[in-house]
């Protein structure tokens, strides 16, 4: 006691930090117990192991509702054995947690109705109700069973905690004392950092909800690794997905065309892969830059160039959000993402028409390929979501020696891999690769130093190994009896580090390259039309023959005359809605500004000189906005008009 004098003190703080792990695995128990009957698991082995899982996401709940009890245990003083002091530690313990714990309880109940873990937003929800009192006294009178059990084991826990003491002894306030209640302080602090944000090692960012579907079969049991409060924490703040009534729903309703059916080609079933490429922006690709004027432009994407001789190239073309996963759900399912991304939000687990479940109902096989460690980028859960058969992730490759040390498998070797994966697959199949090796800290592989041009700014030899593990691809390809019956798809994610002032502009930022090739050159051209990632899915189906009604904001870029061409995203915290001869920038409520669809740079605003063409464009963008909320609100991303 005298070499540690506070050991005592940090073991019953573990104790009673543990007891609210033991409590919530009962509540994970009880979940599936009320919920069974719409959450398929197939053994006891299987529900253990997303109780396992489970544990992370207690933790970092945990470690939220206790930051402060923790903080008030362990600060270094020499009064918390005092009985008093203890008292003030009890009580703020159990209001913090079973305020939290008690969310659990009423999904006992609400899940079946909402398929889902509760969210902020349903909180949001409840604030428009005006008689919560007479809802809040049904919900008691008809499930007084989650009452009843609810406060038996807030009576135990509490029990239990009372088992914990802690005995008072008289401290002096010495130097060595101090010394060591800090030291201590600090590092229980740094862990209790790194479990509220998952884990300890270099990640993107921390866990959130979509990372529960990566260690699960269906996605029904992702809401069995959840727990309700992390999921109230974890959108706290990203719930910008509110309905807004802009327009009378028949305006809406003449001015989009959200269900899509095209009989423009006979039904067909070609292979389809697509390449979502890293960072692999317009800027830096030959091909897509022959009229931007740049005096001093260099292309670091030779064999890209090459293909898009041969190729359909979509030259003003956007990426419909900002980071990689937005990239993933703007290209697969046609889902753009404004403010906050779409599956960063309370609503991505839900059913969602896509360009795997179109397919899937084809007869296609589906994969999803990604050298990075499974589920890096949130990319395993939407891939559970969206349905597909496989997923190939860095621990399938098998082989760490190819390992980058940061990111995942260099692109090269997996490029191989996917090859020669896609060559055992049973026709038809579509497949998706999203590279990793045009990232940060901009390095290839050692053997390839030199090889590739360094560029005017860190990614360019990036770009340049991309490419060149592109064209290994393509070569090996070739051999491969599948790949004349093959559309092939490149398309970069987002934009990166900008080396020409073209590219700085903002309605140039996150500018990517469309390409689409099939070996017999059936589409083949430059097209400088509006473009956008969301467009690729109805394209794509359009290409194929697909004629049965589908989901899609996007358009055909091939055949579509219902819907002008148009790009929408969301930068500079307004939105941005481009087609025909301008841009139309709108906040939450109106537009703000009107340009010239040759003024990148948002020098001369136009909304002074209104006309009917920038009239229209506001209200196709309120329009927009207003249909993609409500649909995503409303969980209905399907035919579902």
């Amino acid at each position: 006691m005298k070499k540690f004098p506070r050991i005592a003190e940090y073991k019953v703080m573990a104790i009673r930090i543990l007891l609210a792990y033991l409590f919530y695995f009962i509540a994970r128990i009880l979940f599936y117990v009320y919920n069974q009957s719409l959450i398929e698991i197939n053994s006891v082995f299987d529900f253990i192991k997303i109780c396992y899982h489970g544990v992370a996401f207690d933790t970092t709940t945990i470690l939220y509702t206790n930051a402060l009890f923790i903080i008030v245990s362990v600060f270094p003083a020499v009064i918390n054995t005092k009985k008093a002091y203890q008292k003030v530690l009890f009580y703020l313990y159990f209001v913090t947690n079973l305020l939290m714990y008690s969310a659990n309880f009423v999904d006992f109940i609400y899940y079946r109705f909402t398929f889902s873990r509760s969210t902020r937003a349903s909180l949001d929800t409840l604030e428009n109700e005006s008689n919560k009192m007479a809802l809040l006294f049904n919900f008691m009178l008809n499930y007084w069973h989650v009452f009843f059990l609810f406060f038996a084991l807030a009576y135990l826990w509490i029990l239990l905690y009372k088992r914990t003491k802690i005995q008072h002894h008289d401290q002096k306030p010495t130097l060595k004392y101090f010394a060591t209640s800090t030291a201590a302080f600090l590092l229980i602090i740094t862990l209790c950092v790194g479990g509220i944000r998952g884990d300890f090692k270099k990640s993107t960012r921390p866990i959130n909800m979509l990372d529960a579907s990566r260690y699960v079969q269906n996605a029904g049991q992702a809401d069995v690794v959840l727990n309700t409060p992390f999921a109230i924490i974890r959108t706290w703040n990203a719930n910008t997905f509110k309905k807004v009534n802009f327009l009378p729903k028949a305006t809406v309703d003449s001015l989009l065309v959200p269900i899509k059916q095209y009989k423009n080609n006979p039904p067909t079933k070609p292979n389809i892969v697509v390449f979502i490429l890293e960072s692999f922006a317009r800027e830096y690709n030959g091909a897509f830059n022959k009229d931007t004027k740049i005096s001093d432009y260099e292309s670091y994407t030779p064999f890209v160039d090459s293909l898009a001789q041969h190729s359909l190239i979509y030259t003003n073309a956007y990426a419909n959000g900002w980071k990689s996963i937005h990239g993933m759900s703007s290209v697969i399912a046609g889902i753009p993402s404004f403010k906050d991304a779409f599956t960063s939000s309370p609503y991505p687990k839900q059913k969602i028409e896509s360009l795997v479940s179109t397919l899937e109902n084809q007869g296609y096989n589906t994969s999803f390929f990604h050298g990075a460690p499974n589920g890096s980028m949130g990319f395993l859960g939407f891939a559970n979501i969206l349905g597909y058969d496989h997923y190939y992730g860095k621990n399938e490759y098998n082989n760490d020696a190819d390992f980058d040390g940061v990111w995942g498998i260099w692109d090269e070797p997996f490029f191989q891999f996917f090859n020669k994966t896609l060559t055992q697959k049973k026709e038809p199949f579509m497949a998706t690769l999203f590279s990793v090796s045009s990232h940060q800290p901009y390095k290839v592989p050692e053997k390839f130093e030199g090889k590739f041009p360094k560029g005017k700014v860190n990614i360019n030899q990036c770009i340049g190994y991309t490419d060149y593990a592109l064209k290994r691809f393509f070569a090996e390809a070739k051999k491969q009896s599948w790949y004349k019956n093959t559309i092939f798809v490149l398309v970069a994610d987002h934009g990166n580090t900008i080396a020409y002032d073209e590219y700085k502009k903002e309605f140039n930022k996150h500018t990517v390259p469309i390409l689409f090739f099939t070996p017999s050159e059936k589409y083949v051209g430059v097209n400088d039309d509006w473009a956008q990632q969301i467009d690729i899915y109805p394209t794509l189906l359009d290409m194929i023959g697909y004629q049965k009604p589908f989901r899609s904001w996007g358009r055909s870029l091939i055949s579509d005359k219902q819907v002008a061409p148009f790009a929408v995203r969301h930068s500079a915290n307004v939105y941005q809605f481009m087609s025909g001869n301008y841009i139309c920038t709108m906040d939450d409520k109106k537009a703000v500004g009107f340009y010239d669809k040759n003024d990148k740079g948002m020098k001369k605003n136009l909304i002074g000189k209104r006309n009917a063409e920038m009239d229209a464009l506001e209200l196709k963008c309120k329009a927009f906005i207003q249909d993609y909320m409500e649909r995503v609100v409303d969980k209905r991303l399907t035919t579902v008009k």
